[in-house]
Order: C-alpha cells, then sequence, then structure tokens
C-alpha cells in the first residue's frame, strides 16, 4: 500500500459557522473529486432531508448553509476505502481553517473521524461524534441518521 494524499480542498468560506469532517475521501470520493460522492453514502441525502430542498449543486448548498466540509486526514496509507485500513497518518490544518471563519462547532461524520480527531487535533471548540453516513453503516437506518443529524440545521443558524 501507497500513501494517498487528500486530492481535493476544503469546501469552506469566511462565513462558515460549522465544520463537518469525515476521516479520509473513499475512492469513489477521490475520483469524483468532492466530498461523500459515493451514491450509496447517505450524507447528501440527509442533508437534503434536514434542509428540506433538493440539492443540485453540492458546493453551493454548502456555501449557502454555512457549512465548511473537510477530512481530519491529509494524507495517509489505506486500502481502498476501508477506514480501518488506515495506518501513517499526516492531518490537515484543522486549526489554520478554523481561524479563517466563523466556526463554532465541529461534527465528525463517524467513530473513526471522531476518533482521528481526539487524537491529533487540539482544538477549543465543541466537537460532535455524529454517525457515519456511509453504505457499511448499514445497521443505522436513514430515519436514525436524520434524527441525529438535524441538530447542523439549528447550527448554521447560530
Amino acid at each position: 500500500m501507497n500513501r494517498i494524499s487528500h486530492p481535493f480542498p476544503p469546501v469552506s468560506d469566511e462565513e462558515s459557522r460549522i465544520l463537518i469532517l469525515g476521516s479520509f475521501p473513499s475512492v469513489v470520493s477521490r475520483q469524483r473529486q468532492f466530498y461523500y460522492a459515493n451514491r450509496n453514502n447517505r450524507f447528501w441525502k440527509v442533508m437534503s432531508i434536514i434542509f428540506d430542498e433538493e440539492i443540485t449543486d453540492r458546493e453551493s448548498f454548502c456555501h449557502r448553509h454555512h457549512i465548511a466540509l473537510w477530512d481530519v486526514i491529509a494524507s495517509c496509507v489505506i486500502s481502498g476505502s476501508s477506514d480501518s485500513s488506515i495506518r501513517d497518518v499526516v492531518v490537515n490544518d484543522i486549526n489554520g481553517l478554523i481561524r479563517d471563519s466563523k466556526i463554532h462547532t465541529i461534527y465528525t461524520t463517524g467513530k473513526k473521524a471522531y476518533d482521528l480527531f481526539e487524537k491529533y487535533i487540539s482544538c477549543d471548540l465543541p466537537v460532535i461524534s455524529l454517525p457515519s453516513t456511509s453504505s457499511a453503516n448499514a445497521a443505522m437506518h436513514l430515519e436514525d441518521l436524520v434524527l441525529r443529524y438535524r441538530v447542523i440545521v439549528e447550527e448554521t443558524c447560530r
């Protein structure tokens, strides 16, 4: 296995209020050069439901709702898309991103992203672990994901 670097930049601007962090892009996301790009990942479906809108342009949606997207990992050794195979982690400059925005709350999508954040990043902002929207987390039904992710809507208005 070779070291892989994160292939695309964060979605963020100076008006971002919340930061949603994954661990590292899946193979499909790396190929398509955007976050949660695998059609089996339920992230965008959940966002569409909780904001009650059809999402036609994912990046514009994030800017409109003051959501920043990024991943904890800048580079690592990984087998395919398997979080459990991640080794030799180099993290992104999360604090640098936060400094250039109005971000007040961080959410992680899945246990691995949360664990990596806690291990490698020192930050004074609240960090809330949300369940993974990946199809690998099939035990979590869409309705349950929607209930857990609704907190994001309130935070983007704050």
